[in-house]
């Protein structure tokens, strides 16, 4: 009995240890005040990126616009600039392990890093059945090679340096609540969720935190650069309208994802009232999340 007792106590020690390492690791991080930290945001030309960068520079960040489009980046800082904030853009294509390794040398010879957000992702509609090699190569090259070459570059340094760090990756509802004509996108961003899990497990005793921003229906201009195969692509500019009119402000992921980080939480689904309802439902039955999310696919794509 004493020795069942005694290794019940050693595993609710290791867990309060393992708790406590957490709370060290997001702690002294206010992401209501950013003055003095340094953000790196790619695909920060458009979209979710560009909410991300306007938000972290109004509250304070120096802040890295990178995108694979050097005038939409350089739009941004514009932007950012005109509002009294602090920014430089840099194009950079995030399939390109040694561009992203270039931008990793140019960020860290001004100092340190606080928050990295590998946001940078392309989208994609269609069956399998439809889908090309193309097509597949395209999406893992960067919505899932993308983060790796981002983690490559920046984490064994956000790792040697003092004090903590923060690393965003972009995954999406679709990483969580997988749904037909989505198959090949939501491969490329469940596996950026289960990276992001696994490598916030390993470096969270360093004072690095790894989450995964887990984005719903949001009305950026992602359908409409988007591939689409087979019958998904007569419906492109049926699903770009409802994406525009029903979506989510990309204004908002941003804030949540701040908020998020502070508290330290490693997946995001944002906004919470559209991605966690199918995501509980998928948890909790996988026959019902089926269900659902061929009904939410044929509602999309109608």
């Amino acid at each position: 009995m004493n020795s069942r007792r005694s290794r019940l106590l050693a595993v609710a020690l290791a867990g309060a240890a393992a708790a406590a390492a957490r709370r060290r690791a997001t702690a002294g991080l206010d992401t209501s005040d950013l003055t003095g930290r340094t953000a790196v945001v790619t695909g920060g030309g458009s979209g979710i990126g560009r909410s991300l960068v306007v938000l972290l520079a109004r509250r304070g960040a120096h802040v890295h616009v990178v995108d694979r489009d050097l005038a939409r980046a350089q739009g941004v800082v514009v932007e950012v600039r005109a509002a009294g904030g602090s920014a430089v853009a840099h194009a950079v294509d995030v399939s390109d392990a040694a561009a992203v390794g270039a931008l990793a040398d140019t960020v860290f010879a001004e100092g340190r890093v606080d928050l990295l957000f590998n946001n940078a992702g392309i989208g994609h509609a269609g069956a399998v059945v439809d889908t090309t090699l193309a097509d597949w190569k395209a999406l893992v090259d960067v919505n899932l090679m993308g983060v790796v070459h981002g983690l490559h570059a920046f984490l064994p340094r956000l790792v040697a340096q003092d004090g903590q760090a923060h690393v965003v990756n972009t995954a999406s509802m679709a990483g969580l609540f997988p749904s037909p004509g989505l198959v090949p996108y939501s491969t490329t961003k469940a596996a950026v969720v289960g990276l992001s899990e696994a490598v916030d497990r390993e470096v969270v005793r360093d004072g690095v935190r790894v989450h995964a921003l887990c984005p719903g229906i949001i009305a950026t201009d992602i359908i409409r650069t988007s591939t689409m195969r087979g019958p998904w692509a007569d419906k492109q500019a049926v699903v770009e309208q409802m994406y525009a009119t029903r979506g989510t402000s990309p204004d908002v992921v941003a804030r949540q994802a701040l908020d998020a980080v502070a508290r330290g939480r490693t997946v995001i689904p944002t906004p919470r009232h559209q991605v966690v309802p199918p995501w509980l439902v998928k948890r909790a039955s996988p026959s019902a999340g089926a269900a659902l999310a061929g009904a939410m696919a044929r509602v999309v794509s109608r």
